[in-house]
């Protein structure tokens, strides 16, 4: 067990004990010793939600329970579960279960049945002697990108469906044609950025380094990123079939595997995969390709 999915699963045990109480993710993360943004990062891998979420997602369930189960003032159980107005609780129930808190208990309903995340039964399925993943510190220079956008969040998996869905239509719609006349260079960029901690929403850009006096072509949009501290790390070699699936468990490894014994922690900055003639499929049998991870040296 990484002593990530440990510290992981104290916050948990820790939120379910103290959701009435008032929590934010600045005082969770330092249950944990984290930076905000590296905790962000960390527990959303981990655990699966932006934690904010999942703490609203568990006063929720246990309000369900006591408006389906007991005769108790709504208002009390606002108050009870950290709801500082009803309104508030009102519209978070709403959104949750499709109907007003009252309406729930006059139609008899009864929440299913939601344990509290057990982080300990969602570990990597890894080798008995774990994994070791080679990887270099690098600082880049500041560049531009211009690339196309959407955004997307890191809950149920819905990041690892929407951005292999959005390269297939970039590619299949061949927009990096209007790119690559633009491009400093034949190498590809899928950034992650512009970080929502409480929602866990970000913007995904797949993009290519912009020459000088680049012009934007029409739909597409240009972001600066100045100079910053990666750890890169390459994917395994895959077959094409399942170089998706090699991108997306290297991800799963860095937070939950390799930042726990590196002595380092987020930078807060944008992450980025790097793609070049390593993973063009007309080119290779087997594709690999770069993630940068921004970091700074872990205190204490």
């Amino acid at each position: 067990m990484s002593t990530y999915e440990g510290l992981m699963q104290r916050v948990v045990d820790e939120i379910e004990a103290r959701l009435g109480e008032e929590l934010t993710l600045s005082s969770l993360a330092q249950l944990a010793n984290f930076s905000d943004f590296h905790f962000h990062r960390v527990f959303q891998s981990i655990v699966g939600w932006p934690v904010m979420e999942y703490v609203r997602g568990r006063r929720l369930f246990h309000a369900a329970c006591r408006v389906a189960g007991t005769k108790d003032k709504l208002m009390d159980i606002a108050l009870d579960y950290g709801f500082g107005t009803p309104e508030t609780f009102i519209r978070a129930f709403r959104k949750m279960y499709g109907m007003t808190p009252g309406e729930y208990r006059k139609q008899g309903l009864r929440p299913h049945a939601s344990d509290k995340a057990n982080v300990l039964e969602r570990r990597l399925n890894l080798d008995s002697g774990g994994i070791r993943m080679e990887f270099r510190v690098v600082t880049k220079p500041g560049f531009d990108v211009i690339g196309y956008s959407i955004r997307t969040r890191n809950k149920d998996g819905q990041n690892n469906r929407d951005i292999p869905a959005f390269w297939q239509r970039y590619l299949q719609e061949k927009q990096g044609q209007a790119l690559y006349e633009q491009a400093a260079s034949t190498a590809e960029y899928g950034i992650c950025g512009d970080f929502d901690m409480d929602t866990g929403e970000f913007t995904y850009i797949i993009g290519v380094e912009a020459k000088e006096g680049a012009i934007v072509p029409e739909g597409a949009i240009r972001r600066h990123y100045p100079e910053q501290t990666y750890a890169v790390f390459t994917t395994p070699k895959a077959a094409h079939d399942q170089f998706t699936t090699a991108i997306q468990s290297t991800w799963n490894a860095i937070f939950s595997e390799w930042f726990p014994q590196s002595g380092y922690e987020h930078g807060g900055a944008a992450e980025f995969e790097y793609y070049d003639e390593r993973c063009w499929q007309d080119r290779n049998e087997l594709l690999e390709m770069d993630i940068y991870i921004p970091v700074k040296p872990r205190n204490g």
